[in-house]
């Protein structure tokens, strides 16, 4: 793993800095997997942790149990203690400050004595449709499939008996540090996949409240949505301290001790944004994996809502444009991996970092157009793309010069397909100004090719930096160690001295690989991506036919 290009802590070496309890802990509940990540005050990674968990379907709903979630929690903060132990020849049994980050959105109530009503829905429950229509034309903003609000608007209209008796509404990330501290707050970005919020960026719209309160049949309802949903915190605000219970829960060991400082809990967008320092208007990033999503920090507002735009804000409160897809990595990954075996069956085995090198490679020597060769990655729907089933699909024209390299560019170029769309509605039609796109994931590790077919996909200049590597994890540390800093000084920072915080202290010293795009590629990606919206209809129907 690669570490933050930063200067170590001048007075004192890792291991009495964990030892005085003066580290960082950065904690990430991803889809595939949770994160850990322990710094020092400079943002230095002094040890990492990791657990590997998998969502279910249960009763045509995605979840994770609430004991998969501790579970996990543990075992990836235990792996962090033997790292400590083992590199630093010191045991973990104080911390300056913690902050928990999770997966953005679903569905999460508890009752009156913070017991779970239903299974946690996650964000990949696309069976909110109607609901989301109906707030989107009510409150006057796109309110996507994935949203708290939507999946609670669901709930009401289906009827469900524990909508009765919900007390309290909340995300992944807020329901873990609840039980952590006992506080119910959320950190603004994380608050913004629940309701819109304010102009102001630190509170949900007083306005738009009033709007769902008035909608049919939840006026007779015996709370009202100000009352269950979590207190929203911007970056920096005391959210609490970890208690002595949440201290056992995180490590049944005993060995921890409470009172470590709590920043606001977050989602991992946010974290991804603070992980590669685009917390500025006319700056973005990209996060790709399973699914992607592109993060623009505005300048002012959009012309008015739109389906391919989600609107939500910085850990700050800065409004922020999001632009998700369900779908990325997953499709190239079981192509690389059709090649991995191929090389086995011929006697030569190779190792991933050269495989993805080798074939990355070709896909960059490809034809600009990808030679007429096209590629849907959609193992799941693509509400980007209007594809409600996905099929992955590989279609070449009949004259298609359909060569490994053409066949590798058409892969990087469906891996940011729908994304491509989507951006497209945010600088053509919207006429959004951007700088510069920071760009994280395991999909950039190969130096520089799927960094230059994004910069030519948005005409946008797209820089990767080693901390980025480190991710959410990383990104909800240094959340937690500007949380403890404004603690200190007995003040709450905001915006500004966040921005000023990972500038002039974390990536003062950043070493970033910036790629322009090129002038033949973004023909080449112009050309190939009117052919990928030509062919969707395709998609569509493999879907409806190929069950």
């Amino acid at each position: 793993m690669t570490h933050a290009a930063v200067t170590p802590s001048e007075h004192s070496d890792p291991a009495s800095l964990i030892g005085a309890g003066r580290a960082h802990l950065g904690l990430e509940l991803g889809s595939t997997r949770i994160k850990a990540a322990l710094i020092d005050d400079a943002g230095t990674v002094l040890a990492t942790g990791s657990h590997a968990w998998e969502n279910q379907l249960v009763d045509e709903s995605w979840t994770y149990s609430l004991d998969s979630v501790w579970a996990g929690i543990q075992d990836c903060y235990a792996d962090l203690v033997r790292e400590v132990r083992e590199q630093h020849g010191v045991e973990l049994t104080q911390l300056a400050s913690l902050g928990i980050s999770a997966m953005m959105h679903g569905y999460l109530p508890l009752d009156a004595d913070g017991e779970l009503l239903t299974p946690f829905r996650t964000w990949r429950n696309t069976f909110t449709t109607e609901a989301a229509g109906e707030l989107s034309e009510a409150l006057g903003v796109n309110i996507p499939l994935r949203w708290s609000v939507a999946h609670l608007l669901h709930a009401i209209r289906g009827g469900e008996e524990h909508v009765q008796q919900l007390a309290q509404l909340t995300t992944l990330a807020g329901y873990v540090h609840r039980e952590l501290t006992g506080r119910s707050v959320l950190g603004v970005g994380d608050a913004s996949g629940m309701f819109p919020i304010s102009a102001a960026g630190d509170a949900f719209d007083p306005a738009l409240l009033e709007r769902f309160s008035a909608l049919d049949g939840v006026a007779e309802l015996p709370w009202a949505l100000p009352e269950v949903l979590p207190e929203v915190l911007t970056a920096g605000q005391d959210a609490g301290s970890l208690t002595t219970e949440g201290a056992a829960l995180l490590d049944p060991t005993g060995a921890l001790q409470s009172g470590a400082v709590a920043a606001p809990p977050e989602g991992d967008a946010g974290t991804g944004m603070v992980a590669t320092h685009a917390i500025a208007p006319r700056t973005g990033n990209v996060s790709a994996g399973t699914s992607a999503f592109a993060m623009v920090v505005l300048e002012g507002q959009l012309s008015g809502p739109r389906e391919e735009i989600d609107m939500v804000t910085t850990p700050a409160g800065d409004p922020v444009a999001m632009i998700h897809t369900n779908n990325c990595t997953t499709d190239l990954d079981a192509w690389l991996g059709l090649f991995s075996r191929f090389a086995e069956l011929l006697g030569h085995p190779v190792g991933p970092e050269e495989l993805y090198g080798a074939l990355f490679g070709a896909g960059a020597q490809g034809d600009a157009d990808a030679g007429g060769v096209l590629s849907y990655n959609y193992v799941s729907g693509e509400h980007q793309t209007g594809v409600p089933s996905g099929r992955p699909l590989l279609v070449r024209e009949q004259e298609a010069r359909f060569t490994l390299e053409n066949f590798m560019r058409s892969q990087l170029y469906g891996a940011f397909g729908a994304l491509a769309v989507g951006m497209e509605a945010l600088l053509k039609d919207e006429g959004v100004q951007l700088d510069v796109m920071y760009a994280h994931g395991g999909i950039f590790a190969t130096a520089g090719v799927a960094q230059q077919v994004l910069a030519d996909a948005l005409a946008t200049p797209v820089a990767v930096g080693d901390s980025a590597a480190e991710g959410g994890a990383w990104g909800m540390a240094l959340l937690a160690a500007f949380t403890a800093r404004a603690r200190g000084q007995g003040q709450e920072q905001g915006q500004a001295s966040l921005g000023d915080f990972l500038g002039t202290e974390i990536f003062a010293s950043q070493q970033l690989s910036t790629l322009e795009p090129d002038e033949a590629g973004m023909a080449g990606h112009a050309q190939w991506l009117a052919s990928y919206r030509t062919g969707l209809p395709v998609e569509r129907l493999a879907g409806d036919l190929l069950s």
